[in-house]
């Protein structure tokens, strides 16, 4: 990994609180937790194809440095869109980089 690969801004959140709305629908707050600079890429190869399977289309692949505390709870807000955590890998157990695997939120409605 070059450093310069790191040339992307994201910005972890976790949640906040749950609340309901005057409708009855439970609304999530999120607060956010660190912005750190990653490297960021779409799946190819085995990788694609595995997300494929599952309909995974719109998951991206973000490379940072390794930071303690975070967990599949989390999300990450990369170019305006919101990606829920689906895998988190402290590469080789080194303590110096992490590939976090992350699906792209739709928004329903």
């Amino acid at each position: 990994m070059e450093i310069g690969d790191l040339r992307h801004r994201i910005t972890l959140q976790k949640k906040a609180t749950t609340t309901v709305n005057e409708n009855g629908f439970e609304v999530k707050t999120w607060e956010d937790v660190k912005t750190v600079w990653a490297a960021a890429s779409n799946l190819h190869g085995r990788e694609y194809y595995a997300a494929a399977a599952v309909q995974a289309e719109n998951t991206v692949k973000f490379t940072i440095r390794y930071t303690e505390g975070i967990d599949p709870s989390m999300r990450i807000l990369f170019k305006g869109k919101q990606y829920d955590i689906t895998a988190i890998d402290n590469i080789k157990y080194q303590n110096r980089y992490m590939e976090i695997k992350a699906l792209e939120v739709v928004g329903s409605g």
